[in-house]
């Protein structure tokens, strides 16, 4: 509570309404993990094309269409909701060749 007009010099701002306003956390950095978020899920898909296309005595060729994926930014659990969890759901279809 002492260091509530620090964090309004930083733009965070604070209402007061008893219990009736829990404090909410945000997450407005997604632009700058993105683009390391979107390489891991196609590094992830790519290996496990290839496990598909190994188990099946397949060859994995070229990618055959790709979604970027939908990014959601959720609290950790209950107890920590100033934790976040940033998760992407990537889509990526490949051929593959006998």
């Amino acid at each position: 509570m002492g260091e509530l007009s620090a964090l309004g010099k930083e733009g965070i701002v604070f209402t007061g309404d008893g219990y009736a306003a829990p404090i909410e956390y945000l997450f407005s950095r997604l632009n700058e993990v993105k683009p390391e978020m979107i390489e891991e899920a196609t590094q992830n898909a790519r290996e496990t094309a290839e496990k598909f296309a190994s188990d099946s005595k397949s060859s994995l060729g070229k990618i055959k269409r790709a979604n970027q994926g939908q990014f959601s930014i959720e609290a950790r659990d209950r107890n920590n909701p100033h934790i976040k969890t940033v998760r992407v759901v990537s889509t990526v279809e490949y051929y593959l060749s006998d």
